[in-house]
């Protein structure tokens, strides 16, 4: 994946420091009546959301600085262990995935919401869908009725990116190196992706603003992140934030970029339903995700985040 690290294997990734920040508010909506535990009649009324909103980012409120003021050293905050030029770390394809299968069914649930949703609001055309960062898989939804337009990929290993069965084109590009998108006009495309890839961009603010520049105005960036990485080639300020704190940069990423409208933080992590675990067990790997639950020890899921900008 592209500047924007595909994992060679699952030991390569570390979990981070990553304490649940999301706290939600939970009512007594299932009181026992004669020993039973009968529905409360208004809990109905007031159904959970699928994502839970971790932050609304308020630029007014919250007194940011304006977007010309850099919060960060270059120099230290955008540094790196490993240096060395990625084209040698991606030479050779990985055909794996970042998270577990639990998490890319989140994402995947996510990404069919929010691009439904908008396609509906653009009157029932088809979405246009800039993946940056991309690799074999884009996580969006297979279904070959899904109002998905032109899908382009920006990655780093061609090989992996040929791959990908939804991608219309693609483009070989080290956004560490060269983070304009030439190829793209202003006001192309009404959704950005960028997927498991933030915590390596070293130069994100010239990157943003390339997000902002190709989106159409009422578009869609979405920056997803989780707690496993590569340690030696994410920066410096990643290594030094627990999870919320990540969501802060990301947010820090778009308010210091452009003028966008909003910025939101979501957990998108789904709950375990009767409906979801359907949907898990008709469309995921359950080898794979077995295999990593006995690799890594534990029957716990990643968690997954994602911080979107409208512009």
């Amino acid at each position: 994946v592209a500047t924007c690290l595909a994992c060679p294997g699952a030991s390569a990734f570390l979990p981070s420091q990553s304490p649940n920040f999301v706290s939600i508010a939970r009512s007594g909506a299932f009181p026992k009546f004669g020993g039973i535990n009968r529905p409360h009649p208004l809990a109905a009324t007031t159904p959970e959301p699928k994502f839970r909103l971790i932050r609304t980012y308020d630029l007014e409120r919250d007194n940011l600085p304006t977007a010309s003021e850099w919060p960060y050293d270059e120099a230290f905050d955008m540094a790196r262990d490993d240096e060395d030029d990625d084209d040698v770390f991606y030479e050779k394809p990985r055909f794996v995935k970042h998270v577990d299968e639990w998490a890319v069914l989140s994402l995947t649930s996510f990404y069919r919401q929010e691009l439904s949703d908008l396609a509906e609001r653009k009157g029932g055309t088809a979405v246009d869908v800039l993946d940056l960062c991309s690799s074999w898989v884009s996580h969006l939804p297979p279904e070959s009725s899904f109002p998905l337009g032109a899908v382009d990929g920006v990655g780093m290993n061609e090989e992996e990116l040929s791959a990908n069965p939804q991608l219309k084109s693609y483009q070989v590009q080290d956004l560490n190196k060269n983070p304009q998108l030439y190829s793209f006009a202003d006001n192309s495309f009404d959704v950005v992706t960028n997927a498991f890839s933030v915590d390596y961009l070293t130069r994100p603010k010239e990157v943003f603003q390339e997000m902002h520049r190709v989106l159409r105005p009422g578009g869609l960036a979405f920056v997803v992140f989780s707690n496993r990485y590569f340690r030696k080639k994410a920066v410096k300020s990643w290594l030094q934030e627990d999870d919320k704190g990540r969501a802060d940069i990301v947010a820090s990423y778009f308010r210091h970029s452009a003028d966008w409208k909003e910025i939101e933080a979501l957990d998108i992590k789904l709950k375990r339903t009767p409906s979801t675990v359907s949907d898990f067990v008709q469309n995921q790997n359950l080898f794979r995700w077995f295999a990593t639950a006995i690799f890594r020890g534990t029957w716990a899921t990643d968690p997954i985040y994602v911080v979107r900008a409208l512009k």
